[in-house]
């Protein structure tokens, strides 16, 4: 249907007065809104990507030798797609792929060492292949007691900062391809984050709390996909964040002893198994539902309730210039 002088006016008004919004507001603009899905919380990986075909897609995942990261690289795999299966050693990459079959390419960093994180996604960037999925999956949790990397808090340093450098190289990959996504695991436990990211204790120095130092590190997870959401916006390419449930996976050992036997025998009370734990992975990585839907937070196949710090802006803001200024020195010298 033709447009009218009038409607083509007023739709010139709109876009211009679009793109003089500031990023927050221009993201939250330009993003579709995610429709309500059929799945839920007892959705397998298997059945939220059942009937997709992936052939010609490559996906990036990190952590996938084990755990949740795994049955993502098998599902994506078994789909059609050409997964690089990224996990911290070569020999554990290369085991992950012999597992589950399909095109798959095994690589390795280590997100506690910066300068292999830089490495990997430059062995990607010369690749020369179109990447359309980066899935940050790996991660640590409830270390005992304080460790630092470069300073930093460990758990911060590895599940946010890690990843952030990897998608700082990464991000025009993303950008460049017919619709990049970047998926990010975060978790409820962000919840914890009473304060938000306490900006001035990313070295534990001030206070330091096992489960609180992960929960901030799981709210950065979701501020970073946020952040980086409105940073595409000008693109087809977007960033979600994820909550994939409670699962009993290698992200438990450094839990108590009696909490490990607790999960591993009752686990099936209240936890997900890990088939559904990467259900919503699966989807918000591959469903043609999302086309256009950039910067939620999803969980059981579905955008959560806007809660805590999750939507908070200003401080996705603030946590893209802090960590550009922690890792500047594993950036991609341009646009560093």
């Amino acid at each position: 249907m033709l447009l009218n002088r009038r409607q083509c006016l007023q739709a010139g008004w709109v876009a211009a007065l679009t793109l003089a919004l500031p990023w927050p507001l221009r993201a939250a603009v330009v993003s579709n809104t995610p429709p309500r899905s059929e799945f839920d919380g007892d959705s397998t990986a298997e059945e939220v990507t059942a009937g997709l075909n992936l052939s010609g897609l490559t996906i990036a995942i990190t952590g996938a030798n084990s755990g949740l990261g795994l049955e993502t690289l098998r599902v994506l795999a078994m789909r059609g797609a050409h997964v690089l299966a990224i996990a911290r050693t070569r020999e554990k990459a290369e085991r992950a792929c012999a597992q589950v079959g399909g095109h798959t390419t095994p690589l390795h960093l280590d997100l506690g060492d910066w300068e292999s994180v830089a490495a990997c996604a430059e062995h990607i960037r010369g690749m020369d292949i179109t990447l359309d999925g980066l899935i940050c999956n790996a991660g640590i949790m409830g270390l005992p007691e304080l460790q630092r990397i470069n300073g930093i808090e460990r758990q911060f340093a590895i599940n946010h900062l890690g990843h952030f450098i990897l998608i700082r190289h990464l991000q025009p990959l993303l950008m460049a391809a017919p619709q990049g996504r970047c998926t990010l695991l975060s978790s409820q436990a962000h919840r914890r984050a009473e304060n938000g990211i306490e900006f001035d204790n990313l070295d534990g120095s001030k206070h330091y709390d096992p489960w609180v130092a992960y929960a901030t590190s799981k709210l950065a997870n979701a501020l970073c996909a946020r952040a980086l959401a409105a940073r595409m916006s000008d693109s087809r390419a977007t960033a979600n964040s994820v909550h994939p449930g409670v699962i009993m996976t290698n992200l438990g050992k450094h839990l108590p002893r009696w909490q490990q036997v607790a999960g591993e025998y009752l686990g099936w009370m209240f936890m997900k198994t890990v088939e559904e734990g990467a259900a919503t992975t699966c989807y918000v990585a591959t469903s043609p539902e999302l086309v256009g839907v950039r910067g939620y937070y999803f969980a059981d196949c579905n955008v959560a309730e806007d809660e805590g710090y999750l939507y908070d802006d200003a401080m996705a803001e603030q946590l893209w210039q802090v960590s550009t200024e922690l890792t500047r020195d594993y950036l991609p010298t341009k646009n560093a």
